[in-house]
C-alpha cells in the first residue's frame, strides 16, 4: 500500500518505530517497513544548519549517559563536587561587511501569508525610507537569484517554538536561527548560554533527549530555572512524548501539549498565564523545528507534476505499460462507485463509528477525540490515523469501497487470516504524512484519495532520496527529522540529478500506483481521507519470496507476527493453490534474463572500440 504516517505515517504500510511522522504499522526498522503511505522505522536525523546555509551537516546522535539525578545534582548549589563555573560568553563582535556579503545565499526571509496594511505615503516623499525588514528581503532575494523566502501560515503569529502561549520573536516564535545572533549591528550574546548553566556545552538536541528523561513534575519545575530553561523545557514534543505515554489517546488537545497535559492533570481547561517576553535565545535546532510547522509549502514544491496520468485505462494496458515495467502511475476517475467518496462525511464516520477506537500513532482514540486534534494541531510532525483492523471494527466503512479492477489479483490471499496486513485507513490533517520509506515486504500498493489532496515524490528502487541513508541489509533507515525539513533541505537538489524523481499531487477521486522497491513520500495539502492497500501479483511474486527468505527477515518482514516461516507458508499455500504457477515464473525470468544478456552482448559487439563507431561483418 501506499503510506503517510505518523508524521504523520506512511502511505503505504510498513513498521512502526514510534517515530513521529509516518504510516506503517510494523515494529521493525527498515527501508521496507512502510507501504504507500507508511510510518516507516527510521533513524531520524536533524539536519544542521539547514535555516542558515544550504549546506547541511548531519547531527551526530550521542549516547546519553545522564541520569535524572545526575542531571539535578548539576543544576543544584549544594552539588558535592561542584563544576567550575564556565566563563562568561564574549560578546559577539558586529559582522564585518565583507563577511556579511559573502555569506551563502539561504538567509531565508519569513513572510506571514496575511496580507499587511499598507502604511500611507507621506506628501512630497516619492521614495519612501526603507526599513531594515525591506532592506533585508531584497537582499536574500538578490544574493539568492530569486525568491528564497518563506510564507508562514496565517495561525504562525499565534504558535511558539516551545508550543505554548505568544512568544517575542519571528513570527511568534521565541526563538529566533543562530544567523540572526551572527548578523545582529549591535553586540549582544545568546540568551541561551548564559541560562542554561554546566548544560551549556551541549547541543541542544542532546539537552532535548536528556530532559526526555525527566517527568512531567520535573520538567514544569526545570522551566523556573531561567529564561533560557524556561524555552527549551517547553519544546512541546517533550509534552508530547509524555501526554502520550501517560495518556494514550484518553487527552482532548487544547492547542498544545503542553497545556494540554496541565488541562489532564489538574481536571479542568488549561488558562495559561501571561506569556513571557523572552528576547535572545538563539538556536538553529529549535527554530527550524518551529519553522517546519508554521510554515507554508513553497509553490516551486508543488507545481512539478511529472507523473503518467491515465482514464480508462484497460487491465491489459495497465499491466504491460505500469506492472509490469514497475513504473507509477496515477489512476483517474477509478473510484466514481464507491458510496466512500459521496458518504464519508464526518458526521458519517463519527456515527458510524461510534464507540470504536483507531490507531494513531503508537495510541488509540475514538474519531471525535482524532478530529479535535486535527483541528488544533499545528507541529512539525502530526500524529495521524492510520488503522488496518478499520474494516473489522466498523463494517460500513469495509463495503464502502471495491478494490480497483487492476489490483484484485492478490495472492496473498491464499493465507488467509495469517496474511500481513495489508489494508489501512489513513486520515490526517494539512502537513501530516509519511517521510521517504519503500513498502514492506516487498510488495507493491494503491492509495486512493476519498477526501483531500496530497503531495506524492517517488524515486526507482535503485536511487536512495538525498537525505535518506539506508544501511547495507535494509534493516535501517537515517532520513531528515520531518518531511518539511526535507523539503527544504533536499529536494532542489533533485533539480540537478540525472534521474530525477517522479512528483505529482493526488486529488479525491485518483489512485496512485505505488510499484515494489521504489522510495515514496507524501504529505497532505489539506485534511485528507485515503484507503491504501499492498498486495502481490504474478507480476510481483518472485520478488515477495525472495524478500521474505532473506537472512534478516526477521527484522525486514513486517505486519505479521510469524515474520521467520512467513516464505514457507506462502510458498506451500501458492503451490496448493495455484499448482506450477511458481516454476513458469522462474522459467519466463530466465529467458527475460537471457535475452537482457543477449542483447547486451550484440551491441557490445557491434561498436568498434576504437573508432567508437559500428562495425559490420558478412
Amino acid at each position: 500500500m501506499s503510506v503517510e504516517h505518523l508524521a504523520g505515517g506512511s502511505e503505504t504500510r510498513g513498521g512502526w518505530d514510534g517515530k513521529l511522522g509516518g504510516e506503517s504499522a510494523s515494529g521493525g526498522a527498515s527501508a521496507s517497513g512502510c507501504t504507500g503511505e507508511d510510518f516507516m522505522p527510521a533513524t531520524v536525523a536533524r539536519s544542521q544548519p539547514s535555516i542558515i546555509t544550504s549546506t547541511c551537516v548531519r547531527a551526530v546522535r550521542l549516547p546519553i549517559c545522564v541520569t535524572k539525578g545526575l542531571l539535578f545534582e548539576t543544576l543544584t548549589p549544594h552539588h558535592h563536587n561542584p563544576l567550575p563555573p564556565l566563563p562568561s560568553p564574549p560578546a559577539a563582535a558586529p559582522p564585518t561587511p565583507s563577511a556579511r556579503t559573502s555569506m551563502p545565499s539561504a538567509f531565508h526571509c519569513l513572510r506571514p501569508s496575511l496580507k499587511r496594511k499598507r502604511k500611507p505615503k507621506r506628501r512630497g516623499s516619492k521614495h519612501p525610507k526603507k526599513t531594515s525588514e525591506s532592506t533585508n528581503l531584497a537582499a536574500d532575494d538578490a544574493a539568492g537569484g530569486g525568491d528564497a523566502s518563506f510564507d508562514l501560515k496565517s495561525s504562525a503569529s499565534a504558535s511558539t517554538a516551545s508550543g505554548g502561549g505568544r512568544g517575542i520573536g519571528l513570527g511568534g516564535s521565541l526563538v529566533q536561527p543562530l544567523g540572526n545572533l551572527l548578523l545582529a549591528a549591535a553586540r549582544r550574546a545568546n540568551l541561551r548560554d548564559s541560562g542554561l548553566g554546566a548544560l551549556r556545552p551541549l547541543p541542544d538536541d542532546l539537552i532535548l533527549d536528556v530532559l526526555s528523561l525527566l517527568p512531567a513534575r520535573d520538567l514544569g519545575a526545570l522551566s523556573a530555572a531561567s529564561k533560557a530553561f524556561y524555552v527549551i523545557s517547553s519544546h512541546d514534543p517533550l509534552w508530547r512524548a509524555i501526554v502520550l505515554a501517560e495518556l494514550g489517546g484518553n487527552f482532548a488537545f487544547a492547542g498544545s501539549w503542553r497545556a494540554t497535559y496541565i488541562a489532564a492533570a489538574s481536571g479542568r481547561a488549561h488558562c495559561p498565564p501571561r506569556a513571557l517576553e523572552i528576547k535572545g535565545f538563539y538556536s538553529d535546532y529549535l527554530f527550524q523545528s518551529w519553522l517546519c510547522a508554521n510554515m507554508e509549502m513553497r509553490t516551486e514544491w508543488l507545481e512539478r507534476d511529472t507523473i503518467d496520468r491515465r482514464r480508462g485505462l484497460s487491465v491489459e494496458k495497465f499491466i504491460a505499460e505500469y506492472e509490469e515495467p514497475n513504473w507509477p502511475v496515477l489512476l483517474e476517475g477509478c473510484l466514481d462507485t464507491w458510496p466512500a467518496l459521496q458518504k464519508w462525511t464526518r458526521e458519517y464516520l463519527l456515527e458510524v463509528s461510534a464507540g470504536k477506537e483507531f490507531a494513531v500513532g503508537p495510541v488509540s482514540m475514538p474519531l471525535d477525540r482524532y478530529f479535535l486534534y486535527a483541528d488544533n494541531v499545528q507541529e512539525e510532525r502530526p500524529l495521524y490515523l492510520f488503522d488496518a483492523k478499520f474494516a473489522e471494527k466498523v463494517p460500513e466503512m469495509g463495503s464502502d469501497y471495491e478494490v480497483p479492477v487492476y489490483f484484485q489479483e492478490d495472492l496473498f490471499k491464499v493465507l488467509g487470516e495469517e496474511r500481513p496486513d495489508h489494508r489501512w485507513i489513513i486520515i490526517g490533517p494539512a502537513g501530516s504524512g509519511s517521510s521517504f520509506h519503500v513498502d514492506p515486504n516487498s510488495t507493491s500498493a494503491w492509495n486512493a484519495v476519498i477526501k483531500g489532496a496530497k503531495k506524492w515524490v517517488m524515486f526507482p528502487p535503485e536511487v536512495p532520496p538525498p537525505g535518506v541513508h539506508p544501511s547495507a541489509d535494509g534493516a535501517e533507515v537515517t532520513s531528515p527529522v520531518s518531511i518539511m525539513e526535507w523539503f527544504m533541505n533536499f529536494y532542489g537538489a533533485c533539480r540537478t540529478w540525472e534521474k530525477r524523481p517522479i512528483e505529482c499531487v493526488c486529488r479525491a477521486g485518483d489512485i496512485v500506483f505505488v510499484p515494489n522497491g521504489w522510495w515514496h513520500l507524501v504529505i497532505n495539502l489539506e485534511e485528507s481521507i485515503a484507503i491504501t492497500q499492498n498486495y502481490v501479483s504474478r507480476r510481483n511474486l518472485l520478488n515477495v519470496l525472495d524478500f521474505l527468505k532473506r537472512p534478516n527477515a526477521s527484522e525486514l518482514v513486517s505486519g505479521t507476527k510469524d515474520r521467520v516461516n512467513l516464505h514457507n507458508k506462502f510458498r506451500n499455500a501458492i503451490d496448493a493453490d495455484y499448482p506450477g504457477t511458481i516454476s513458469q515464473l522462474e522459467v519466463e525470468a530466465q529467458k527475460k534474463a537471457a535475452a537482457r544478456k543477449k542483447k547486451a552482448a550484440f551491441w557490445g559487439s557491434a561498436v568498434d572500440a576504437n573508432t567508437g563507431g559500428f562495425k559490420f561483418s558478412f
